[in-house]
């Protein structure tokens, strides 16, 4: 990991990234936290910005809402994620349950999580996502 997180730091300084670049330096933010508490969701959201300049997809702008719930809050998340026409995408639907559960919004968070489960088509995740619902 040493290594790789090296190579991203060179080729980072070396030029302009594009986004494997910065795919990879998102990557190793993330590995670079013990626990998914101690991430650097500053650089997270930055490097997400980033990436969005390059690549300027409604998965990455969630991605990038994901980021920014984790350093502003959910609220502010939440109204990034809305702006987002991925109602079809199962983990828009999720990223969603989750900011209104951390909301105490429980009826929405229900009905999202709902929504989530009906639009993935992995067996795991929709087991995951039931009991994230029934815990509500």
């Amino acid at each position: 990991m040493a290594e790789g997180h090296a190579l991203v730091r060179e080729c980072l300084a070396r030029n302009r990234p594009g986004h494997y670049q910065l795919m990879a330096a998102i990557n190793a933010v993330h590995t670079e936290a013990a626990v998914a508490a101690d991430t650097d969701w500053r650089q997270i959201a930055s490097l997400y910005s980033q990436l969005y300049a390059v690549l300027p997809t409604p998965v990455v702008a969630l991605n990038r809402a994901i980021a920014v719930a984790e350093l502003d809050g959910p609220g502010v998340g939440l109204a990034l994620l809305e702006t987002l026409e991925l109602t079809g995408y199962h983990p828009w639907h999720a990223a969603r349950a989750d900011l209104l559960r951390r909301l105490g919004r429980t009826d929405e968070a229900r009905a999202a999580y709902d929504a989530a489960i009906a639009t993935s088509g992995n067996v795991a995740e929709r087991a995951w996502l039931v009991g994230r619902r029934d815990s509500l």
